[in-house]
């Protein structure tokens, strides 16, 4: 796909006070700067378990079947903050779903149920924002995500692996922090070396970016990065997602928070390399229809972006009687 033009499917939720925004959504861009949503901004995908809603999701296409994976958390705060959560972060972190949600497809346009995934056990809380690298040293698809862990001071990134995404390793830590607890990893491969996003809770709350030669580390910090994020406010960023663009930039996604309803969604910065670790914010160079939240980016072909694009979106069946 190197070869050709790229196009680009992003996959993520919207921050709503509704259920229907705590669902998968789907938006497709020629040059991974100006973005369209498919199905006119409503979801592609519903939750049906768990919670009955999903958040922090990833895509990832197997590149030996050319199946696509699509993993996220099992968490709806619609309901469930009003309700088993009683309104309380901590509840969710010690209690929130130890399943993943899960959908694959062929083709991107016709997905196979969701499933639900049990990742962890019951050492673990919560199982927040999945993602996955493949390893070519071992031969194996890397899942990663966000938990507290029995007996650890603060949550970290644990991860598990799999060859066939249906049978997967007893769940090992992957990078954790002393100084606090961390979430939402993002891996990617540059040159033969390895980048993983991170956002430090505590000590710093901002965005960090750290570099290791194999997928399981040991990682190390760069530190230009955290001098390029010295440009935004801390505190109010999460979900880093990042794609390298056809010209070879690379633009990070980063998710604000920082203020209530439509005002919060991803900022860009690109970068010429992840290596370099000095990315520039550049919203004057985007377009979104409206505010993604944590998500991801897949690299598909042109024909693939003219079948989502000619694809009646139309016949998604709404899922919003589910949960009652």
């Amino acid at each position: 796909m190197d070869s050709i033009h790229k196009n680009y499917l992003f996959v993520h939720f919207r921050e709503t006070t509704s259920p229907e925004g705590e669902q998968v959504y789907f938006a497709v861009s020629r040059d991974g700067f100006h973005w369209e949503a498919l199905n006119d901004g409503r979801p592609i995908l519903w939750a049906y378990y768990g919670d009955f809603g999903v958040r922090d999701m990833t895509i990832f296409r197997d590149p030996k079947t050319g199946i696509c994976h699509i993993f996220a958390t099992d968490l709806s705060l619609s309901y469930g903050m009003r309700g088993k959560y009683n309104h309380s972060w901590d509840n969710i972190r010690e209690h929130g779903s130890k399943a993943l949600a899960h959908w694959q497809s062929e083709d991107l346009v016709n997905w196979g149920e969701e499933e639900l995934i049990q990742i962890a056990d019951e050492r673990f809380g919560c199982v927040w924002a999945p993602d996955v690298i493949y390893d070519r040293e071992t031969d194996e698809y890397v899942l990663h995500w966000s938990s507290p862990y029995c007996g650890k001071p603060h949550m970290g990134i644990y991860c598990s692996r799999t060859k066939d995404f249906r049978h997967f390793s007893a769940p090992e830590l992957l990078y954790e922090m002393e100084e606090g607890p961390i979430i939402d990893s993002a891996m990617y491969e540059e040159d033969g070396r390895y980048y993983l996003f991170i956002k430090g809770e505590e000590n710093p709350r901002r965005i960090m970016l750290l570099e290791a030669e194999h997928v399981h580390g040991p990682f190390h910090r760069i530190h230009r990065f955290d001098e390029s994020m010295l440009q935004i406010e801390e505190g109010k960023y999460e979900a880093p997602t990042a794609v390298r663009l056809e010209d070879g930039r690379w633009c990070l996604f980063l998710d604000y928070y920082g203020v209530a309803g439509a005002g919060q969604g991803y900022v860009p910065f690109l970068a010429p390399s992840l290596k370099s670790g000095e990315f520039v914010r550049s919203d004057a160079e985007f377009c979104f229809p409206y505010g993604f939240k944590h998500g991801t980016i897949l690299q598909i072909s042109e024909e693939e972006y003219m079948r989502m694009k000619a694809h009646d979106w139309e016949q998604v069946p709404d899922g919003r009687w589910k949960a009652v």
